[in-house]
Order: C-alpha cells, then structure tokens, then sequence
C-alpha cells in the first residue's frame, strides 16, 4: 500500500491503548503497555507533529513529606501549643509571660510569631502595658481541629505525597500551599506536569494503514544468520530527550564551602591556626578587651561549662597587662573599663563563641609582623534557632598583622575572599565590637529573600587588645559565618536545610557554582 504508515511494535501498542481506552496520562501508559516512559514521550512528540496524536500539559502541584514530618504534627506545631497555652490562659498573655513560657517548653517564640498571625490564629497586639499575644476567634475554633494544611500533611504522610488538586472536598488547596509552601521542615511544595494523550480522528483513520515492524537498539549473530535482520529496523536515538538524572557521590556541601574557604585564605597567603572548642573565658573574652559584666557573657548567650569550672592561665605577664588594659589602660593610653578585672572570672570554661579565641591566641605567640592568621571551626552561641541563626555553627575567623595595614586594606582582604567565593554584591556598614575600632559588618545580598544578610563582623583590633600582648602594630581582624555563606551557595534559603537529611535537596546542589 503506498499510503501505508509503518511503525513500530510499541508505538502500536500505544496508540491502540489510546483508542481503545480514550485519553489516557503517561503514567497510565507506563502501567497499561509496559513500555518506558522516555519512549512514550518520544512516541508522544513524534505523534503530535503529524497531527496523529493530541498532548495536553496539565501543572500540578504534589506535596511531599519530609523525613520528620509525622514526628513534628505528633509532638505539635509552635503555634499549636501556643494556641491551646492561650485558650487556658484566657486568650490573652503579656508577651513577656508567653516568651518564658515558649522556652521553658523548648519552642522557638519567633515561629510562633511567625505561623500564628499567618494562620489568622494570633495577633500581637500593643497596649498600655506592653505588647501581648492575643488568641483571635479564628485560633479559639482552629486550635480545636486540624487546621486544611495539617489534613493534608497528614494524607500525604499516609500516602508518602499527595497533589493538591486530589485533596478531598472540604481542603482548600490555596490555604494549603499558603501555610506549607515555605515550611521547609514540614514539607516540599513541588512543581509537576502531567502530560495526556489523546489519538486525534487523524490518528484513528491511520491506525487502519499502520505496517508494524520490529524495532531494536541492535542486531545479534542470529538475526544476520536467519535472515530476520530484514524485518527489523534499528531505534533511532534522540540525544535531546530528558535523560535519567544521576547524582553521583560527592562531599556535603557545607564540606565543601569550608574548604572552598580555606582554600581561598590559602590562596591569599594566609597560615591556618586552631584552638581548643572548649576555650577558657580569658582568651575568648577578656583578651579581645569585653569587659568582665559585657551582656554577652551572660548564661542566656554563652554556654558555660560545669566541668571542668576552671581553667589555667596563660603568662603571668599577659595576664597583668591584660589586666591592666581593664582597669585603667594600662599602657595603652586608654582609660579601661574602669572596673575591678577578677582572674576567677576569666577562669571560666565555655563552649567558644567564636574562633577569634584561634586567632588571638596566634595573635600572642606571633606579635610581631608580618603575619597572616586565619581560623576556621565551630563556635557555640544560645540562639534561637532561624532561618539564619543556629545554635552552632562554623566560623572563619583571620588577622593580619603589618606595620601599613589599615580600613582599606581590611575591606579589600574580605573583598577579594567574598570574589573568591563567587559574590559580587558585598557591601560594608558602620558597626560597633567591644574589641576593634573602626568596626563594619559585612553583609551580602540573598536573591531568594531579596534582602542583605549580615555574614559577620570586622574591624582593627584596639590597642588595648594587641599592646596587652606585645604586638605594637595594626592588626586587622573579621569573623565571618561559614554556614550562612554556604546557605547562599547552595541557594537555600533557610539555614537548617544544611544539616537536615534530605537527599533531594542536597542532591540538587551543583557541583559547580
């Protein structure tokens, strides 16, 4: 016949699927013919350019579960409990009583904050006491059931995911990706095409002329010696079909922007330096000049360690003109702090606050310039945990100590190493530390919260830090967040995502940014 169509074994097979059975998903295909569903699409396309086939592309949105979802709705959402602490309260509680009440029950007052007022449940109000938190008539009748997001957690928890447009009536699919399209730690809101096909009336007319023929990807010794070689037709391949994704093994990347890091300061003619976690408070306090009743060394900022409760000293030396740097300046010209400066307190053993402690110590072992100094490890503060605060984290900390150094030069080092790390948009502000004069913060622009995010502190030492330990030159000093720089390079846009387990995130990171 000379306007036969010939074609092979399985596009048959799906195209006398479609006729016998109507439209039909390429999932359904899949599962009704049994043959890959590359080769469906690709039978889909050739199709629909010949007008045999028609293709409707339907979006949807599937919500996957994470890991810890069913043992975070378990335990209760922040602003669940604080709903229901509310109801018994009377509905209303000073926001300084519901603060201590979040944290005596370890939640976290800004989620609440956050996904209370979202949800219509909660409102901070202000009145001529101070501000409260205030349980709305929307949170007294939602606290009591399962608010659309949480019915729908829950099924895609019973079923490992479930689309929004499948939710059982009664589910508002727009309330549903409102509250759960940026709860990370809950689930993943993830775009879908679903794709139909359909035989269209040219389709059916050309399925009375089809000649099927065998279709393979090669031919054996027996089809060359049997003569079948001349019945089938080898497949052809289409190089610009979407492939398989592989993610083959390769370091976290938290890993990998740390050494990334300290690759860079290496580049830049740095020497790396390290020191203990567990840190005494004289080195990580009162040598970078933070006076003995500084806020910062209160309970609620640092963690403070029951044993061992003391620490050794260093060099009587240091120790007095550290204390004299306190008192009354020492020699250093200042006038201090003007207080009693007590060698118990700067006994104190911590978790430390940052590796300054590292960089300061090599400050003391090398007074003298030139020097290159630069740390890079895990610090301990008592946070809130955020989108961008952890209660510990990595810190990379650096000196340079040279007879020329000056502002300039401190914000094109940390210019140039943000240029190593691949950001363009750094910018610096005015900023006050107890330990250097002038002081900046550094900060960079996160596109996917369009706004800047602080990276870290940097200024030159006073000399109230540096005399005390017989450098007599300028010392530029910076200590910058590991994590929130390598937040940025992932794309993440919450800080916690570096340390949860989910494969399809961390998977999807690139290689190469």
């Amino acid at each position: 016949m000379t306007d036969e169509i010939v074609l092979s074994e399985g596009v048959v097979a799906v195209w006398q699927t479609l006729a016998r059975e109507g439209p039909l998903e390429t999932a359904a295909l899949v599962e009704r013919t049994g043959i890959d569903q590359a080769q469906i699409a690709a039978t889909a396309i050739e199709g629909a350019d010949k007008g045999f086939l028609k293709i409707v592309e339907r979006p949807r949105q599937e919500l996957v579960p994470t890991a810890d979802a069913a043992k975070l709705l378990e335990s209760g959402l922040p602003e669940l409990r604080a709903a229901q602490h509310l109801a018994q309260a009377g509905g209303e509680l000073p926001l300084p009583d519901f603060i201590q009440w979040a944290k005596e029950n370890k939640i976290a007052p800004n989620e609440v904050l956050k996904w209370g007022p979202m949800r219509g449940w909660l409102n901070r109000v202000k009145g001529d006491r101070g501000a409260s938190l205030v349980l709305t008539d929307q949170g007294r009748a939602g606290h009591e059931k399962p608010d659309d997001d949480l019915q729908a957690l829950t099924l895609a928890i019973h079923n490992d995911s479930i689309f929004l447009d499948s939710l059982p009536e009664g589910i508002d699919p727009e309330r549903v990706a409102q509250l759960l399209g940026k709860r990370s730690e809950l689930a993943k809101l993830k775009k879908r095409t679903e794709r139909i096909l359909e035989l269209t009336s040219a389709g059916h007319d050309a399925l009375a002329r089809v000649r099927v023929v065998k279709e393979r990807n090669s031919l054996t010794p027996e089809d060359l010696e049997s003569g079948a070689w001349r019945e089938i037709q080898l497949r052809p391949y289409d190089v610009t079909l979407a492939a398989k994704d592989v993610f083959p093994a390769k370091v976290h990347p938290l890993r990998k922007v740390m050494e990334e890091t300290r690759r860079a300061f290496l580049e830049m003619g740095f020497t790396e330096v390290a020191s203990p976690m567990v840190e005494s408070a004289f080195w990580n306090f009162d040598a970078l000049f933070q006076p003995q009743d500084h806020p910062a060394r209160d309970m609620q900022d640092t963690f403070y360690m029951s044993h061992p409760q003391a620490a050794d000293l260093p060099n009587p030396t240091i120790v007095d003109q550290v204390k004299r740097a306190h008192e009354d300046g020492g020699d250093t010209g200042s006038e201090g702090w003007g207080y009693d400066w007590k060698p118990e307190r700067s006994q104190q053993v911590v978790l430390r606050t940052h590796t300054t402690a590292a960089t300061i110590r090599a400050l003391s072992r090398n007074p003298n310039p030139p020097g290159k100094y630069f740390c890079v490890g895990w610090t301990f503060r008592n946070e809130t945990i955020s989108f961008k605060h952890l209660p510990v984290f990595h810190q990379v900390d650096g000196i340079v100590i040279d007879e020329e150094a000056n502002l300039a030069s401190l914000l094109g080092t940390l210019q140039e190493f943000y240029s190593k790390m691949g950001f363009g948009r750094v910018k610096f502000k005015p900023a006050f530390y107890p330990y250097t004069e002038p002081s900046v913060d550094v900060v960079v622009y996160m596109e996917s919260r369009g706004k800047w995010i602080e990276m870290g502190g940097a200024g030159i030492f006073r000399p109230e830090v540096t005399q005390p330990l017989g450098c007599q030159y300028p010392v530029l000093a910076w200590g910058l967040g590991v994590e929130r720089l390598a937040m940025l390079r992932c794309g993440f846009d919450d800080i916690r995502e570096l340390y949860r387990s989910n494969l399809d995130s961390l998977e999807a990171v690139a290689l190469c940014r």
